[in-house]
């Protein structure tokens, strides 16, 4: 598929909802979410926002408090909950602004709002990894659709070493985390890949 195809079928989705539509849009670690997202919301114009799912990650204090900075992403580091709360808010509340919040990765740390969701925002790009899962049900009965996007395995582990080396991992500790949390991520997100309205493998 291509960006115009599927901002068509978001623009549809919108006339036939006739409200504010949430689409998510999932796949494993380097499938290339945020990009599409963003690119996708330029296609769409004012008319659309991208909320992203890594606002919601708990902070690296309470990551260390847990037990889980050693695995910082797995479907346990984030605030599910308030992830959920979030996406009510955004389909109930269209008369307000609604702030939603980032993910910075040069600080490795969520900011809290950041994302201004207007008023004339009719589509919503919910990006992340676990939309889909049965374990974050809430979060995925805010979404009117899911989007799965599907890249070959080496592509994203390609992405991935070069994301984890420009943060500032050595090559190694890029592979190893790759291998070790990475990956047995997207295997779970894979699984459930059949759960998705619609697999998507984008080209030109």
């Amino acid at each position: 598929m291509t960006l115009a195809e599927l901002a068509a079928r978001a623009t549809a989705l919108r006339a036939a909802r006739g409200r504010r539509v949430l689409i998510g849009i999932v796949g494993a670690p380097g499938a290339g979410k945020s990009w599409t997202s963003e690119r996708l919301a330029e296609v769409l114009g004012a008319s659309a926002v991208v909320v992203p799912m890594d606002g919601f990650h708990l902070a690296q204090v309470e990551l260390e408090r847990l037990g889980r900075a050693d695995r910082k992403g797995a479907p346990d580091t984030f605030d599910v909950g308030g992830l959920a709360a979030l996406l009510r808010r955004i389909r109930e509340e269209t008369d307000a602004v609604v702030y939603a919040p980032a993910f910075v990765r040069a600080i490795e740390e969520p900011i809290a709002g950041a994302i201004p969701v207007p008023p004339d925002a009719g589509i919503v790009l919910v990006e992340g990894n676990y939309l889909h899962l049965d374990a974050w049900a809430p979060v995925g009965a805010c979404l009117d659709e899911v989007w799965f996007l599907e890249v070959p395995d080496g592509l994203r582990a390609d992405r991935l070493h070069a994301r984890h080396e420009s943060f500032g991992r050595t090559p190694e500790a890029a592979r190893d985390w790759v291998a070790s949390v990475d990956e047995p991520n997207a295997v779970a997100i894979a699984a459930q890949r059949d759960r998705a309205d619609l697999v998507v493998r984008l080209r030109p």
